[in-house]
């Protein structure tokens, strides 16, 4: 079994009211609630005895390296922050997405302008796949879908029909 440095959780009351209005609430996701279970459950503070990793890992569900973690990230916080420990066991959120986006609002304009303009010729109307083979064509995107056109005139109300 690997060693873990000895975290110490020292709840106030604050804290751990907090943590317990989170968990009898259950409004919160799974996830949250699990993690302020966890928290409570290693509090050294207050009338309850704290609970070994390896006795709070069974009692989760989880492994003994989950326990670990969520009291490491709860203690590394910043002071400011651990006054709300909500705070600390959500998620936090991602400031940029994982991929930029393909479709900029300069795209999604020529995308529209294309299909407003007049059909190719010998064809009575758009379609998507002609927007999307046009919008390569030009070289307004290296490559984009049928659907993804589908999608961007759907924002617009704008049909094909």
């Amino acid at each position: 079994m690997a060693k873990y440095r000895k975290l110490r959780i020292s709840l106030t009351d604050e804290q751990r009211k907090s943590l317990e209005q989170i968990v009898s609430k259950g409004v919160s996701g799974a996830m949250e609630i699990r993690r302020a279970n966890v928290l409570l459950l290693a509090n050294e503070a207050g009338d309850r005895k704290r609970q070994k990793d390896v006795v709070i890992a069974r009692m989760l569900g989880i492994t003994v390296q989950a326990v670990h973690d969520i009291k490491a990230k709860f203690l590394d916080r910043k002071d400011s922050d651990r006054e709300d420990p909500a705070k600390g066991i959500r998620r936090k959120k991602r400031a940029t997405p994982p991929v930029p986006a393909k479709c900029t609002g300069d795209v999604e304009a020529k995308i529209i302008a294309i299909a407003c303009g007049a059909p190719p010729e010998g064809r009575g109307r758009w379609t998507l796949r002609l927007i999307s083979e046009r919008a390569v064509e030009l070289e307004i995107v290296d490559s984009i879908s049928h659907v993804q056109v589908g999608r961007i005139l759907k924002k617009t109300n704008l049909s094909l029909t």
